[in-house]
C-alpha cells in the first residue's frame, strides 16, 4: 500500500510542517508513506502528471488558505485519472465545513478535522487492514473524521481530544532534505487569546512541548547551521518561563549562523525578557508583533487584549538595542476602523519605527467569529480564497483601493529599508507618515507608474522626481538628493553612477590617492590585507556627502539592515 501526503506551498523555500508531522507520528507505517511538496507556481498539469506517475493508493492533501484554489482543481481531476485512489483532505480550510466539502467533491472519500497526527495514524491502520483483506475495524470508530459511507451517506464522527504535543516525533532528522528552505517549528499549540478574525482562537487548549525535547531539537538546528527557524507558536511569549528558557538556550548555544523567528505579544514582555533580548547577538532573533489597530473601539470589538502604550514602550526599548529585527502588523477592514481611523493606526505604528510595517487586509475566515458577524459589520468579501474584505460599514471599496496603493508604497519605500534616510527627511514635509505614502501613491497613479516592474534604480529616480514636487527651494532639493545618494550607496556598489544623482563630488585623483595610502596603512578597511588599491576600489565606494568624505565598505554589512559599513574619512 502506498499513501501519499501532498502539500502545495506558496513558494519553494517554504516547507509544510503538517505533512511531515503526520508521517513522523505514524512511524510504524513510515515505509508506506511518501511526501510530495509542490508550489502554487507549478501548473495543475505538472502536479497531476506527478501524482499519476506516483500511483498512490491513498492521496492525502493538506488544505490551507493559500493553496485551496489549487487543491480544489487537483481534487476535481485526480479522481478521473486515478479512479481507484482514495482521496482524503485535511487542514484548516476544510475542517470547518467538512460535510459541505464532501458534497461539493464527490471524488473525496473523507476529511480529517483538526489536529491530524493521531487521526492519520488510525486511518493508516484501517487502510492497512483493508489492503490485507482484513475487514476488522470501521471508519465509524475513528474520531476526528467526516467521511462518505459505502451507501453514499456523509457521516460525521466526534472530534478527537487534543494531542500531547511532546508525543509528536521530531520531523527534521533528514535535514539535508530541507536545504535552502525555511524550517518551521512549534514548541506550543493553541492560543490564549480570542481575536475574532483568527481561527487560532478556536483552539483554547494551550499545550507546550517538553522543554528537554525542545532544547535537543534547537541544538540540532544550531549544530546543522540552519539559516532560519520560524516558530509557528501563535503567541510564543504567553508563558514567561517557557519563553525565557528557549531564548536563554539559543543565546548560550548560538554559533553565529541560525536566526530564530518568533510571533510575540509585545505588551506581555517583562523586564527580564527585554534585558535578555537586548543582550543577544544582532540577528539571532527576529520578532513579529501583531498590533492590528490603534483604535480602542476596534480592539474591544475584535476581542483583542492589548495595551498599546506597553507595546509602544517595549518596541522602542528593543529597537534601541539595535540587535533585533521587529516586524509590526496592521489589518485594514476591521470593525469601527474607517479610512481616517486606519490612517491614525498607521501613523501610530509608524512612529514605533519597526524594521517592517506590514499593512494587511482582513481575511474573513470560515469558522471565525468575524465570519459569523459579517452581516452585522456590513462585511463584503471575495468569494475566492483568501476571502479578502472588499468593503465594510466603515470602509468603502474605493477606500480599500487607496489603502492598497499605500500598502504598495510602504512595501517599496519603507519595508525594503533602501530609502530610510530619504523618507525620514521627506516625512517632515507632510502632515503625517500616512499622508506621505498616500501622496506617493497618488504620484505613481498620476504618472502611469502603477503595475510596472521597476528596477531598484528606477525607484530611486521616481522618488527623486516625487520629492522635487514637494520641496520648496533649491537648498531643500539638494539636501534631499544627498540623503538619496546616501541611501543608494549604503545598499549598492553602483559603479555606473545614475545621471539623476548628478556629478560625483570626489575626483579620480583624490580617490586614487586615498586607496594607494589605504593599501599601505589599512586605517579603515580592516580585513582587506592582501588586496591592492585597485581591488579595494572595486569592492568599496567613496562619496562626499553633507560636507563629509564617506567610505562605503560592502564586505561588512549590518546583519539587520544589510547596509554597508560607512566610515568618515578624516582628511
Amino acid at each position: 500500500m502506498k499513501v501519499l501526503l501532498a502539500a502545495v506551498n506558496a513558494k519553494y523555500i517554504h516547507s509544510n510542517l503538517a505533512v511531515y508531522s503526520l508521517r513522523a507520528y505514524a512511524r510504524q507505517y513510515r515505509e508506506e508513506i511518501e511526501i510530495a511538496e509542490y508550489t502554487i507556481n507549478q501548473t495543475i498539469d505538472d502536479i497531476l502528471m506527478d501524482l499519476y506517475l506516483r500511483q498512490p493508493d491513498v492521496l492525502c492533501v493538506s488544505c490551507y488558505l493559500w493553496n485551496i484554489t489549487y487543491t480544489r482543481q487537483i481534487v476535481a481531476e485526480v479522481s478521473k485519472i486515478l479512479p481507484r485512489t482514495q482521496i482524503w483532505l485535511g487542514g484548516p480550510e476544510v475542517s470547518y465545513d467538512a460535510a459541505d466539502v464532501l458534497k461539493r467533491y464527490p471524488g473525496v472519500a473523507g476529511v480529517m478535522r483538526g489536529e491530524g497526527e493521531a487521526t492519520f495514524a488510525e486511518l493508516l491502520e484501517y487502510w492497512k487492514k483493508q489492503d490485507c483483506g482484513n475487514e476488522k475495524g470501521t471508519l465509524s470508530e475513528i474520531k476526528g473524521i467526516v467521511y462518505r459511507a459505502e451507501s453514499g451517506e456523509i457521516r460525521e464522527n466526534p472530534l478527537r481530544p487534543v494531542l500531547d504535543l511532546s508525543s509528536v516525533p521530531f520531523v527534521y532528522g533528514h535535514i539535508e532534505d530541507f536545504r535552502n528552505r525555511i524550517i518551521y517549528y512549534e514548541s506550543s499549540r493553541g492560543c490564549p487569546f480570542s481575536c475574532s478574525y483568527c481561527l487560532s482562537s478556536i483552539d483554547k487548549c494551550l499545550r507546550f512541548r517538553d522543554m528537554g525535547i525542545v532544547k535537543e531539537e534547537l541544538q540540532f538546528f544550531i549544530d546543522h547551521e540552519v539559516p532560519q527557524v520560524k516558530f509557528v507558536d501563535r503567541t510564543f511569549n504567553c508563558r514567561h518561563d517557557h519563553a525565557m528558557e528557549v531564548w536563554t538556550y539559543i543565546k548560550e548555544h548560538d554559533r553565529g549562523i541560525t536566526n530564530f523567528h518568533f510571533e510575540v505579544a509585545a505588551d506581555l514582555l517583562n523586564e527580564a525578557e527585554i534585558r535578555l533580548i537586548r543582550s543577544m547577538r544582532p540577528g539571532l532573533i527576529q520578532l513579529e508583533i501583531g498590533v492590528q489597530s490603534a483604535n480602542d473601539e476596534t480592539l474591544r470589538e475584535i476581542r483583542r487584549s492589548m495595551d498599546l502604550d506597553k507595546v509602544r514602550d517595549r518596541v522602542d526599548r528593543i529597537r534601541k538595542g539595535g540587535n533585533v529585527h521587529q516586524h509590526l502588523d496592521l489589518i485594514a477592514g476591521l470593525p469601527y476602523e474607517g479610512y481616517e481611523s486606519f490612517a491614525r493606526s498607521f501613523d501610530a505604528v509608524y512612529a514605533m519605527k519597526p524594521e517592517q510595517l506590514q499593512l494587511g487586509f482582513l481575511k474573513v475566515l470560515k469558522g471565525s467569529l468575524m465570519h459569523e458577524r459579517a452581516e452585522e459589520y456590513g462585511l463584503v468579501y471575495q468569494e475566492r480564497p483568501p476571502y479578502e474584505v472588499l468593503k465594510t460599514k466603515w470602509l468603502s471599496y474605493g477606500e480599500i483601493i487607496r489603502l492598497k496603493r499605500v500598502e504598495e508604497m510602504t512595501e517599496v519605500y519603507y519595508n525594503s529599508g533602501q530609502f530610510r534616510h530619504t523618507m525620514e527627511y521627506l516625512r517632515r514635509k507632510f502632515a503625517s507618515p500616512f499622508s506621505m505614502y498616500e501622496a506617493l501613491a497618488g504620484y505613481y497613479e498620476e504618472n502611469g507608474l502603477l503595475g510596472v516592474q521597476h528596477s531598484r534604480l528606477a525607484r530611486y529616480e521616481i522618488l527623486s522626481r516625487f520629492a522635487g514636487g514637494y520641496l520648496a527651494d533649491l537648498a531643500e532639493k539638494k539636501e534631499c538628493m544627498q540623503w538619496l545618494t546616501l541611501d543608494l550607496y549604503m545598499r549598492d556598489n553602483v559603479k555606473n553612477r545614475p545621471a539623476f544623482l548628478g556629478e560625483e563630488q570626489t575626483t579620480k585623483e583624490e580617490a586614487a590617492a586615498f586607496y594607494k595610502k589605504e593599501a599601505q596603512e589599512y586605517r579603515y578597511l580592516k580585513g582587506y590585507e592582501g588586496y591592492d588599491s585597485r581591488q579595494m576600489r572595486k569592492m568599496t565606494h567613496m562619496e562626499r556627502l553633507r560636507g563629509k568624505l564617506l567610505l562605503f565598505d560592502y564586505r561588512k554589512r549590518n546583519p539587520l539592515t544589510g547596509d554597508a559599513a560607512v566610515y568618515e574619512v578624516k582628511e
